[in-house]
């Protein structure tokens, strides 16, 4: 008996990351040539001690960080983010304006839920990141991609002709997953304006602003009075401070919104983790110049693989920042067949732009993902040396 599946859910694409980890079923390499993987985003060293320590002083000594918690986060840890918000963006952002979710993901599938439903629409710039559009496609949402232009810097006038009555939000990934991009500030306020003009929502995902290039703000939104009922911000504690396992997200929205949030964290998750929070917390008062370190050093690792890169012959780099190099290979075939090759005969371990683009986008067939953030100065060298000796 094969008992009925949703079909929504059935037609959505497998998680790209579990995907790619199966190519290396089966493949053995040598000592001397250990896999390179530059294919998921996300820290693999743990915490600093400190931070550890921490979190293990709260487990054993505070009770109530093993009991459910408020729904929309800790009281201190939402005054906290709307205090150090308020200074990086200048405004005024509330504590009542500030969720926490498990995870950034969370933060989106919950936006998601409070704005959209079946059959309505949400303009997603590709390269898109791909756990955004398997939740779009799970609800019933369609995606309607907004083509990056130079650069990989989406266009708000491209985006005009493709907002009609059924259309919810745009969605911006900045600093970009996957293109690595840092978009502008002036073309983050150009679709905010017509984010406003139109009716819709804006949903900027700023997982990755720790690692921002710029010393100034990525954008000032939040000092415009009229940003409630139109902004909607994401960001993840998992990249600042290594808590991918303990799932520590946070959103800003207005308060009707996140009256709407709060219903749906409670259905799905009850409240955050508690300890997850409290790490988050902690390490938002004492970590700050260990997290300015762990900036720098990413952009060393950054200015790493854009000089390899320009050593490529053939290879072009379409974008590069925060975790990210997205680049054109040269090769004479897809990129998802690309990506398999690379495991056994490079050692390579990549996402093919075939995950991040439409399925009849021709561009996705000629791009890689490399997500260079566990990989340090001298491993970057070692993955240009083998991408340069790469020959099909």
């Amino acid at each position: 008996m094969t008992l009925p599946l949703n079909p929504a859910m059935a037609a959505t694409d497998p998680p790209p990351v579990p995907e790619a980890r199966r190519w290396l079923e089966g493949v053995t390499f040598p000592p001397g040539r250990p896999l390179i993987n530059v294919s998921q985003a996300a820290p693999v060293d743990p915490p600093p001690e400190a931070l550890r320590q921490a979190i293990a002083e709260a487990s054993l000594n505070d009770p109530t960080a093993h009991l459910y918690g408020p729904v929309l986060g800790m009281p201190e840890l939402r005054e906290q983010i709307a205090r150090e918000w308020t200074e990086a963006y200048g405004g005024r952002i509330a504590a009542a304006e500030v969720a926490i979710t498990q995870g950034c993901n969370q933060a989106f599938c919950a936006t998601m839920a409070t704005i959209a439903g079946p059959g309505d629409e949400v303009i997603l710039p590709t390269p898109w990141y791909f756990n955004h559009k398997m939740w779009l496609d799970m609800q019933g949402i369609k995606t309607v991609p907004l083509a990056s232009g130079a650069g990989l810097i989406p266009d708000p006038e491209a985006a005009m002709p493709l907002i009609n009555a059924r259309t919810k939000a745009i969605v911006l990934v900045t600093p970009n997953n996957p293109g690595g991009v840092e978009y502008p500030a002036e073309v983050v306020q150009a679709f905010f304006d017509l984010a406003i003009q139109r009716g819709i929502a804006l949903i900027v995902d700023e997982t990755y602003r720790d690692f921002d290039g710029r010393s100034e703000a990525p954008h000032d939104l939040f000092a415009d009075p009229d940003w409630r009922g139109t902004l909607i911000h994401l960001y993840s504690f998992s990249k600042a401070y290594r808590l991918t396992g303990h799932r520590v997200g946070a959103m800003i929205a207005d308060r009707a919104r996140l009256a709407e949030v709060e219903k749906f964290q409670d259905t799905v998750a009850i409240c955050p983790s508690q300890l997850g929070q409290h790490a988050a917390l902690w390490g938002m008062r004492n970590l700050g110049e260990w997290l300015k370190g762990e900036r720098e050093e990413i952009l060393r690792r950054r200015a790493a693989i854009e000089a390899g890169l320009k050593k490529l012959e053939g290879w072009r780099l379409l974008g590069c920042g925060a975790y990210f190099a997205y680049v054109e290979h040269p090769f004479d075939m897809p990129s998802d067949q690309l990506a398999r090759r690379l495991v056994a005969e490079a050692g390579v371990l990549m996402l093919p732009g075939t995950m991040f683009n439409p399925p009849d986008d021709p561009a996705g067939g000629r791009e890689l993902r490399i997500a260079f953030a566990n990989i340090g100065v001298e491993e970057i060298g070692t993955l240009m040396d083998r991408l340069r000796a790469v020959r099909f």
